[in-house]
């Protein structure tokens, strides 16, 4: 839905290692990179990518959604995103609220940010 969103961090080396690990089970990998104060483009296969980069100001939390095809790849998100050093914000499940089919879960990140995977497909 977006084409890029750009944030900053306050610990670049350890956001970039826990986004990286994060997002690989939904395809996201490491596009250009410049130093810290310019920081690294995450890419995803729909042309999107999530931007970090190194700030002393601190950061309002933000909540980000990544798309996600299978609700498998939800879980190995979750899964990937604890190990990176994540703290858990909403096991993998449905979220019938929202709709009978959305299939989420929630971690936060290392500056607080609310992140999700988020699968619309039924169970075929």
């Amino acid at each position: 839905m977006f084409d890029h969103v750009k944030f900053g961090v306050s610990d670049y080396a350890a956001s970039k290692a826990f986004f990286l690990k994060a997002l690989e089970p939904l395809g996201v990998v490491a596009g250009a990179e410049g130093d810290p104060a310019y920081g690294i483009e995450l890419c995803g296969a729909n042309n999107a990518s999530l931007c970090l980069f190194q700030t002393v100001d601190k950061p309002t939390p933000l909540h980000i959604a990544f798309v996600a095809a299978t609700r498998e790849q939800v879980n190995a998100f979750y899964r990937a995103a604890l190990e990176a050093g994540g703290t858990s914000h909403g096991e993998p499940g449905l979220r019938p609220r929202y709709h009978a089919n959305y299939y989420a879960a929630f971690v936060i990140g290392p500056d607080g940010h609310n992140l999700e995977a988020v699968c619309h497909a039924p169970v075929v």
